[in-house]
C-alpha cells in the first residue's frame, strides 16, 4: 500500500461487535480472563497493552517501514526510554545542537550513569575521533532543531556499523512523509507524536520504531510496560485519527515552507534562511538525496540584534508566539530564550513552524512585521 492508504487503514478496523466503521475507544484498565486463566483477546492490563494503543503502534510502524512501534506519553518519555534501556557506562554520541529537552535529560538525569559527547556529527573526522570502545549509540537528528542542519544518515550508519554501534534517528521534523531513515540504514526512529502526527496542538505523545526485534527492543518494551509512561486510550484514538490526514497535511506544510523560505531569503532585513529546500542551504544536496520532501520547519536570522527579533514577533498577527510545532497554525519563537543560557542558537534567530494558512496571508503578515 502507498503511504496515504497506510495512514488511513493501518490503524483502523471495523468494530466486530457493532460494525462501526471507526473503532471504539476502549477505556477499560483491565480485561477478563478466560476459563483457562488466559486472556482470549490478548489484553491483560492497559499499562501493558490496550486496543487503541495497539492500533496506534501498528499504523506508526507501517508508516516508517519498521517492524514494531512503542508509543509513549510524550517525545521526552520516548527518548528517556532509550537512555534507560542502555547499560550503565554506555557512551552516547549526539549532535551538538541536539533537541534541548533530551540533551538536558542526559546532562541532568543520566550524568554518572551514561557518558556522552555532543559533537558535530556531520564532521566525519570529529565523529570517528569521539568513538570509544564503550560507545553504544549514535543519536542523530535531521533536520536538526532549530538550525535545520542535515546529517548524512547513510554516512553515519556506515561508520557506526563498522564499529558495531547502533544509530537512532529523531525524525520528528521530517516525518515519514519526508524522510525514511530505515531505508538509509538506521536501527531505530524516534518521534515526538505531539508534533506532526497529532497535527493540531491538542495532545501529547512519543514513539519509538525499530527496524528489528532484538534484545535492545525487548528492553525498551520492558521500560515502556514497567515504567508506564504510556499515552491514554483517548490520546491514542485521536492520534490514529490525526494520522489519517498526515500525508496531505505535510504536503501543505512543505509547500508553504518552501514559498515562505524563498520570500524570506530575498528580504533585505533577513541575514540568512535555514531551510533544506533552498539551494543556499549548506547540505541541500544531501537533503535532495535522502529526503522525499524538505519539511515544514524553517529558521531565519534577522539583520540586527535580539531586540529586533522580539520586535518582529510582537508585530505578527497570524504567526502565534508559542513553542512546539507541527500544528495547522503557524508558530514562531525566539529559540535561544527557550533553550536557556547554554544555547548554541544565535540570539537573532527565529524558528518558524509553517502552518496551513494561505501562503499569501502568511507572507503579508511577515512583510508588515519585517518593516522597520
Amino acid at each position: 500500500m502507498k503511504t496515504e492508504t497506510i495512514a488511513i487503514h493501518a490503524g483502523n478496523h471495523v468494530d466486530e461487535a457493532t460494525r462501526a466503521v471507526i473503532q471504539p475507544i476502549i477505556m477499560s484498565t483491565t480485561f477478563e480472563r478466560g476459563e483457562d486463566g488466559g486472556f482470549p483477546a490478548g489484553y491483560i492490563y492497559s499499562r501493558s497493552s490496550n486496543p487503541n494503543r495497539h492500533a496506534l503502534e501498528h499504523v506508526l510502524a507501517k508508516l516508517e517501514g519498521g517492524v514494531e512501534a512503542a508509543a509513549f506519553s510524550s517525545g521526552n518519555a520516548a527518548g528517556m526510554s532509550v537512555f534507560q534501556s542502555l547499560e550503565p557506562g554506555t557512551h552516547i554520541i549526539a549532535p551538538d545542537d541536539m533537541y534541548h529537552g533530551l540533551r538536558n535529560q542526559l546532562k541532568t538525569l543520566f550524568a554518572g550513569i551514561l557518558t556522552f559527547d555532543f559533537i558535530d556529527v556531520n564532521d566525519t573526522e570529529v565523529l570517528q575521533q569521539h568513538i570509544k570502545p564503550e560507545t553504544g549509540l549514535i543519536w542523530i537528528e535531521t533536520p536538526s532543531n532549530p538550525l535545520l542542519k542535515i546529517t548524512d544518515i547513510k554516512k553515519v550508519v556506515a561508520i557506526a556499523k563498522s564499529k558495531g554501534i547502533k544509530v537512532l534517528c529523531d525524525n520528528t521534523f521530517a516525518t515519514p512523509i519526508c524522510q525514511r531513515p530505515f531505508d538509509l540504514g538506521a536501527d531505530m526512529v524516534m518521534h515526538s507524536a505531539t508534533k506532526y502526527f497529532g497535527g493540531h496542538s491538542d495532545l501529547m505523545g512519543g514513539v519509538l520504531i525499530t527496524a528489528e526485534k532484538n534484545d535492545w527492543w525487548t528492553k525498551i518494551r520492558q521500560v515502556q510496560e514497567m515504567g508506564g509512561a504510556i499515552p491514554s486510550p483517548m490520546d491514542c484514538y485521536y492520534l490514529v485519527r490525526s494520522i489519517k490526514t498526515l500525508p496531505y497535511r505535510v504536503k501543505g506544510h512543505v509547500q508553504n515552507a518552501q514559498l515562505l523560505a524563498e520570500y524570506l531569503e530575498q528580504h533585505p532585513n533577513v541575514e540568512q534562511v535555514m531551510y533544506p529546500g533552498l539551494p543556499s542551504h549548506p547540505q541541500h544536496d544531501i537533503a535532495k538525496d535522502q529526503m522525499l520532501a524538505f519539511g515544514g520547519m524553517l529558521s531565519f536570522i534577522v539583520k540586527g540584534d535580539e531586540n529586533d527579533t522580539h520586535n518582529i514577533i510582537n508585530k505578527l498577527k497570524l504567526f502565534i508566539k508559542a513553542t512546539s510545532l507541527g500544528g495547522v497554525e503557524s508558530l514562531i519563537e525566539h529559540r535561544a530564550t527557550v533553550e536557556g543560557p547554554d544555547t548554541k542558537t544565535p540570539r537573532n534567530l527565529l524558528r518558524v513552524s509553517v502552518g496551513l494558512e494561505h501562503i499569501d496571508d502568511l507572507i503579508a503578515d511577515m512583510e508588515q512585521a519585517l518593516l522597520r
